[in-house]
């Protein structure tokens, strides 16, 4: 008796509510259509700003969802780096945020480049380049070729949500997958970046990472849509704010064996993505917020150690608060020299003295 939607003859064949689905995907193409134009209107160096800061989200977002927490200065140094943008304040990047940050530059920003089994296989080389998962050895850059499972729960209590498609058959279904995806633009370029999503994850090609490439995918097919190599917006970031309604939506629909209708999920994307690119306005007006600030400075005379400290606040990269110790550790200087940094800026109305101070005087943006 059949469990999932891909024991099902022509599972693939997918239908949905157009009635439902037609007026959420009016909605986000409106939405789409406002926020190109108006990172159209900004300055090309607000745009790579704008590229850098939602990149890195999408990186840092996607590895959370799967429970992995990188870290958040290695990977915008790493994208700026592969960008070739001048910022401040880089710092060198582990191989492995490396290896995930050039999958999804690879992705986004050869968009209009066919996805190859060649290719999908370099992006589970560079997710996983010690062929190990954590503690495990698992097999890199190939399908895998043991049977797979989606569980949860503790040792003894574990909870069998998905078994995914038999080893035997993931080449045979990948291939499908790869024809239909280069090949067949009878849908909406959106719907199809959803459904990519979705029938890539059903078929959980490989031993690990599998929902890692199934985002990567799906962004590359919203680059598409977009037509744009900036990214504006984060589709991962939002998927981690709803994080049980995103498996919960991919687990009702590949456990339909009635049909292959798929409108639960597609109504859940959509509105994922409606959120996702309203989220971006909040990036967009940290941008231009940084913009406005280095137009108004821009005649005063400001040193590298003062510049990194202040792309390091504007960008909320700055872990706690800014203290002449912490000023000196970071830039490698003297107490000595922190400090006249800091009062440097405080002459300029650039920073100022913390009210209430304490044991160590703390600093903040004069904003």
């Amino acid at each position: 008796m059949a469990k999932y939607i891909y024991q099902r003859e022509k599972w693939t064949d997918f239908t949905w509510n157009d009635k439902k689905i037609s007026v959420l995907l009016a909605e986000v193409r409106n939405l789409q259509g406002r926020l190109l134009g108006k990172m159209t209107s900004l300055g090309f160096g607000y745009q790579e700003e704008a590229t850098l800061e939602n990149i890195t989200l999408d990186v840092l977002k996607s590895s959370e969802i799967e429970g992995e927490k990188l870290n958040r200065q290695q990977v915008r140094s790493s994208i700026a780096r592969r960008l070739g943008l001048d910022v401040a304040g880089l710092v060198n990047s582990a191989r492995n945020i490396d290896g995930i940050v050039e999958m999804m530059l690879d992705a986004t920003q050869r968009y209009e480049n066919p996805l190859t089994e060649e290719r999908l296989f370099g992006w589970h080389g560079a997710l996983f380049p010690t062929g190990r998962s954590g503690l495990y050895a698992i097999e890199v850059a190939k399908y895998r070729t043991g049977e797979m499972q989606v569980v949860s729960g503790g040792f003894g209590h574990e909870k069998i949500h998905y078994e995914a498609v038999l080893a035997k058959d993931v080449k045979a279904e990948m291939d499908k997958f790869l024809q239909w995806l280069n090949t067949d633009n009878s849908q909406d370029s959106v719907i199809k970046a959803a459904i990519a999503h979705l029938w890539f994850v059903t078929i959980h090609p490989f031993d690990d990472g599998n929902g890692r490439i199934a985002r990567t995918i799906c962004d590359m097919l919203l680059a598409r849509s977009d037509e744009s190599k900036q990214r504006f917006y984060s589709m991962s970031a939002q998927i981690n704010k709803e994080r049980k309604k995103y498996y919960a939506a991919i687990e009702k629909t590949q456990h339909r064996t009635d049909d292959s209708d798929i409108t639960i999920w597609l109504e859940w994307f959509l509105n994922c993505l409606k959120n996702a690119m309203n989220a971006s306005e909040k990036i967009l007006q940290s941008v231009l917020q940084k913009a406005e600030f280095w137009n108004k400075n821009a005649r005063l005379l400001i040193n590298d150690r003062q510049k990194l400290i202040l792309d390091k606040l504007l960008d909320g990269d700055f872990v706690g608060k800014l203290q002449s110790s912490k000023w000196a550790k970071i830039c490698n200087c003297s107490q000595d020299t922190a400090i006249r940094d800091i009062k440097d800026l405080i002459g300029k109305s650039i920073l100022r003295q913390e009210a209430g101070g304490g044991r160590s005087t703390n600093y903040e943006l004069n904003m």
